[in-house]
């Protein structure tokens, strides 16, 4: 018998909303091991990031080196990487090792509104990791900021369609930012597109909810889930996990999503 095996490739987040940490969590709650090599850390809480410190590219080569070297990872997702020089590095590790599943989320702002990663970066992804990827999962901003222009929320089809032009097998277009009902947009070549749609919880604590749906998707991968339910099962986990956490209180900002609420349910 062997354990389910996912990999992060992410910033760190020490208010352990979202991030590595996020990520973590997601995969253990999802039946997976999850092993992790961290990109930057990140001084962070529910009020914001005050300060990022990236890691050397030599290291984090040397932690996804140390993982699949010995123990491997079925499935990867790729969070914050917050240089040019960092896409390039983590996309020759990938080639190199050839990990059945790659999930991309282009981590570009924080939920405060914080930026994460550097202006240039953004075609470094494009050029680098998106080419790799068996799905990327942008948000509306972020999907703004890749196409260079604002995404209409009525065409979101049509926009999702045009983020594949940087050659992913496939793009899941959230709608998270949305009012009133959320539609998740997911597109593949040769494929008949996904539109979810569900009502949105109203509440603060979202902090990390993009981390943990592309975690969910890459431990779901990893357990050998086809990618279109594994896409449908992340998107329900984390609806959960928002529902599970929307009135639990942590820091004076937007609060974290609730991981592992089938576990702690009957704690008081």
């Amino acid at each position: 018998m062997q354990y389910h095996k996912a990999l992060t490739i992410a910033g760190s987040d020490s208010g352990g909303g979202a991030g590595i940490q996020a990520d973590l969590k997601t995969f253990a709650a999802l039946g997976c091991h999850g092993s992790s090599a961290i990109t930057a850390v990140t001084a962070q809480n529910t009020l914001g990031v005050t300060a990022i410190h990236p890691i050397p590219t030599d290291i984090v080569e040397a932690q996804i080196a140390a993982v699949f070297e010995d123990m491997g990872a079925k499935a990867v997702k790729i969070g914050m990487l917050h240089s040019p020089e960092i896409i390039e590095s983590v996309a020759r590790q990938l080639r190199k090792y050839q990990p059945e599943f790659i999930v991309v989320d282009p981590v570009m702002v924080a939920t405060s509104g914080d930026r994460l990663i550097q202006e240039e970066a953004v075609d470094a992804l494009k050029e680098y990791l998106f080419p790799l990827a068996t799905v990327i999962t942008p948000n509306l901003p972020e999907a703004s900021l890749l196409l260079g222009h604002q995404v209409d929320e009525g065409h979101m089809l049509k926009e999702a369609q045009e983020l594949l032009q940087w050659g992913s097998d496939s793009v899941l277009l959230k709608g998270g930012h949305m009012s009133g009902m959320i539609r998740d947009t997911w597109v593949a070549r040769g494929y008949t597109p996904l539109v979810i749609s569900h009502e949105k919880v109203d509440t603060p604590n979202t902090h990390g909810t993009g981390c943990t749906l592309s975690s969910a998707i890459t431990a779901l991968l990893a357990r050998g889930i086809v990618l279109e339910n594994a896409i449908e099962k992340a998107i329900d986990y984390v609806k959960m996990t928002i529902m599970a956490g929307s009135n639990l209180h942590l820091g004076k900002g937007s609060g974290p999503v609730h991981h592992f609420f089938h576990y702690w349910k009957n704690k008081k």
